[in-house]
């Protein structure tokens, strides 16, 4: 399959498409729940800034500010019942950003794998690819329409079909430890690291099957602090704390 045409280089930027993966959560801003317009905002200006750098942007956005599908699966609710809730909570999130990024002055598609046509797109891999080709931002919403996968699984998914450059993985540290950096004063930090270092010590990156989908993809995984303003430029010139997951 020829992979799709991307933007000419840039110079500043490493990669010329990516997916930025974020966590529900990330959206939260201070609370402990929902969504905080602010952050919100932020996030957006920070995706108009790589915008900027003539790089091509994808995005996933977790469900868990909202709900999570595993904690009420885990105390008796059917788990695809549950699933299907927090990929309800993923769309939500993703009409939320694309608000936020066209008050910015970007133009943004929202693409559901569960269909909602009164709200958004079904998704559709050539429509994503030519809306990206077009310079929109795309959103992937509903996760792969599938319960028992995560988001980082769709993300992982979306970036291989989209013909992505890299995948970046926005979290609330600055890189990837060996253990809870809040917790374990002893933590290491790590620059890079293989996919393979990555499974066989059950790091807490991503899960297993996004890690083994990127790894067979060619797809290098990009950790940064997503609460740190200027961590997407940052992470997408590599002058901003990151920590890189690729096979050396």
């Amino acid at each position: 399959m020829t992979k799709p045409s991307k933007a000419p280089e840039t110079a500043g930027a490493k990669y010329k498409r990516v997916l930025l993966k974020i966590s529900g959560e990330a959206l939260m801003g201070p609370g402990q729940f929902g969504i905080d317009n602010d952050t919100v905002s932020r996030i957006a200006e920070e995706v108009r800034d790589a915008k900027e750098l003539g790089v091509e942007m994808s995005l996933v956005i977790g469900g868990g500010n909202i709900f999570r599908g595993v904690s009420p699966a885990a105390k008796g609710m059917e788990r695809a019942s549950a699933d299907y809730m927090g990929m309800l909570a993923t769309v939500l999130n993703a009409l939320a950003m694309q608000n936020a990024l066209e008050r910015v002055g970007l133009y943004t598609r929202v693409l559901s794998a569960i269909e909602m046509t009164a709200i958004c797109e079904p998704y559709i891999r050539r429509r994503a690819l030519r809306h990206m080709e077009k310079g929109r931002v795309v959103i992937f919403a509903a996760g792969t329409g599938n319960p028992f996968f995560t988001t980082d699984t769709a993300a992982a998914l979306r970036a291989a079909e989209m013909g992505c450059d890299a995948l970046l993985k926005g979290t609330l540290v600055d890189g990837v430890y060996s253990a809870d950096p809040k917790t374990d004063p002893k933590a290491e930090r790590f620059d890079t690291l293989t996919y393979h270092e990555v499974l066989m010590r059950d790091l807490k990156v991503m899960d297993q099957a996004a890690i083994s989908l990127t790894r067979e993809s060619g797809i290098p995984i990009v950790v940064f602090p997503i609460g740190r303003r200027g961590g997407i430029v940052g992470a997408l010139t590599g002058e901003g704390p990151s920590t890189v997951i690729c096979d050396k």
